[in-house]
């Protein structure tokens, strides 16, 4: 009879370890030629599958996503019709709904940023070359325009603003154009959100290099820069009370003997900023570096074929156990597990199919 209450509290315990199981959601953005808008999966870390929940219908190009911090919210930059729009995440089943929609205030807007504190969102406008800074409201939604910026000036092409990172503090944004060859600084106003260039405005990096993707190590230390047109990564030190960043290293992401035409993506670091990844479109790769905490140089461990071509994005989860690679060209997200000692990637075997993704974002539901 004894046995009965302590079976019970065995059961009620498995049931409640069961019941807090975290649910996981794939946000999947890809371009309206052939994708029907926003694709939401659950995904199944244990056995690497997922399930279709939603596909949120769009037509314009929900290209590049962002979550808001509290992760409550997602964004999207609508590239087929110069908007960004906010959705409401669902957090027992992870599935969107449309919160709101406003103008980027330019022409090809490519990528959304959200401040850390959750205030202000940041908009880029490739095809344009200027930014937005929009206020966010407390519901998620996007609020009133609070200012924008043009860039001008020559260099290896004309002007195409290609992406905003702020600071892990909120105090500087960092916007990389492509085309002049800048990555420019700006202040930002903790109340209104308007920009105002720091003491130490741009910063320039060799000419043709096309600073495209930025990253930021965990510690807020140093910084590194995707340059499309040259497959380089540019590496500074960040001056914390400036936000200036300083030159270290510049570094090739492709092997010494490659011979063809190969773009860089995007680029990420992982979460305990020992390894960086980049990606090659040409080459079909991730490039993988360990980091050097100490200076922020980096040393190429090794490449990792993506096992589909044009690597537009790709990500790593919040556990740094996984990288999801969202190939463009072949219409698939591949699967990678990810060796935290040594920063490698193993290909799963486990692709999900799906026309022309774009951007892949992981959310572990709060």
């Amino acid at each position: 009879m004894r046995l009965v209450p302590v079976l019970l509290i065995v059961l009620l315990a498995a049931t409640m370890t069961f019941a807090q199981k975290p649910k996981e959601i794939l946000y999947i953005g890809t371009y309206s030629q052939k994708g029907e808008g926003i694709y939401v999966y659950e995904f199944d870390r244990k056995e690497l599958s997922y399930k279709e929940l939603q596909i949120l219908p769009s037509k314009i190009s929900p290209s590049f996503l962002e979550f808001h911090p509290n992760r409550r919210y997602l964004y999207s930059a609508n590239e087929g019709n110069g908007t960004i729009s906010a959705y409401r995440i669902d957090p027992g089943s992870g599935k969107l709904s449309v919160l709101n929609s406003q103008p980027s205030q330019g022409n090809g807007p490519c990528h959304v940023s959200v401040d850390p504190k959750g205030r202000f969102i940041y908009v880029s406008n490739y095809g344009s070359s200027d930014l937005a800074v929009y206020l966010l409201n407390k519901d998620g939604s996007i609020g009133s325009l609070a200012d924008t910026k043009q860039n001008r000036g020559t260099g290896s092409q004309k002007p195409h603003m290609h992406s905003i990172v702020p600071s892990a503090d909120g105090q500087f944004i960092y916007a990389s154009d492509l085309g002049i060859d800048k990555i420019m600084i700006y202040m930002v106003d903790q109340k209104t959100g308007k920009l105002t260039p720091s003491s130490v405005p741009y910063v320039e990096v060799k000419a043709g290099d096309g600073p495209r993707h930025f990253v930021i190590d965990p510690k807020g230390n140093y910084a590194y820069s995707a340059c499309e047109l040259s497959s380089s990564v540019n590496v500074f030190q960040i001056v914390k009370n400036t936000g200036a960043l300083v030159p270290v290293e510049r570094v090739s992401m492709l092997p010494t003997d490659f011979k063809g035409k190969s773009y860089a993506a995007d680029i990420h670091i992982s979460p305990d900023g020992k390894f960086l990844y980049a990606s090659n479109r040409g080459h079909e790769s991730l490039v993988i570096y360990s980091v050097n905490n100490q200076t922020g140089k980096l040393n190429i461990v090794d490449f990792a074929q993506t096992h589909g071509k044009h690597p537009r994005n790709f990500n790593l989860d919040a556990k740094g156990e996984l990288v999801f690679v969202a190939n463009r060209d072949n219409n698939n997200v591949v699967i990678f597990k990810r060796n935290k000692t040594d920063g490698k990637l193993t290909y799963s075997g486990k692709e999900i199919g799906i026309p022309t993704p774009v951007c892949v974002k992981p959310l572990i539901l709060p």
